[in-house]
């Protein structure tokens, strides 16, 4: 505790908490101070003006990273046939129908991602209750109930995220590795806001994106220059 509570004062000492970074001074600025003994994770969080109490503002959806995010990420996959063929020959770590029901049943859960082509929905609906409070119940929202199965196998292998605004608001994900050069880490976070933004629902009035922080895993959060942040996209 007494080297963690050090490494984060150190970290905190370079953080100006009244300031709103640029974009490239926030990422050089968490990269620097992701000290630990792992690859810390780049987080963003985004405070956005919606209530998602109303169906009218909710905000959920999938960006793919152009850098991807640096996790190994596991795939099942419900799939029969050459559509299991396609799914495996993609680098499904798991492909099966009611025998892959019947594992997750019995609580085999070693998978981030779950894909279902349209005809297994049937046995997929079944397990609502297991995947979907874990957030693995696939939807064709998301691009995870498809016939497309190998493209939404290397989607999911290559970096592809999945949001979704909580009740307050507030949408965060991770956005790469310590690791990563700052420029990936810069293009993930482009990526990422571009897909809130592109997300925008009906219902939201006034300000949509109201604040945006960056942090690593174990550093402190540093607040981004909004507007400098939203004209970069549009430029």
């Amino acid at each position: 505790m007494m080297a963690i509570g050090k490494r984060l004062k150190k970290a905190n000492g370079n953080v100006d908490r009244a300031k709103f970074y640029a974009l490239s001074d926030a990422v050089a600025t968490v990269k620097s101070n992701a000290t630990a003994k792992f690859d810390e994770t780049v987080e963003i969080a985004m405070n956005l003006g919606i209530d998602p109490r109303h169906a009218d503002q909710q905000v959920r959806g999938m960006v793919v990273l152009p850098n991807g995010t640096g996790k190994t990420v596991r795939v099942a996959v419900f799939a029969r046939a050459a559509k299991a063929e396609e799914a495996k020959a993609a680098g499904a770590d798991l492909v099966g129908a009611d025998d892959l029901a019947e594992q997750i049943l019995a609580g085999n859960m070693d998978f981030d991602r779950c894909i279902a082509t349209p005809d297994m929905m049937g046995v997929v609906g079944k397990l609502g209750k297991v995947l979907g409070p874990r957030g693995l119940m696939p939807n064709p929202k998301l691009g995870t109930v498809t016939p497309n199965v190998a493209e939404a196998v290397k989607a999911a292998k290559g970096g592809s995220v999945e949001f979704r605004a909580e009740k307050t608001g507030i949408v965060h994900a991770g956005v790469g590795k310590a690791s990563f050069s700052a420029e990936a880490l810069e293009e993930n976070v482009k990526a990422f806001v571009s897909a809130i933004n592109r997300a925008k629902p009906s219902g939201a009035k006034g300000t949509y994106v109201e604040k945006v922080s960056l942090s690593s895993s174990m550093g402190p959060g540093l607040k981004l220059d909004v507007a400098a942040l939203v004209a970069a996209l549009n430029a």
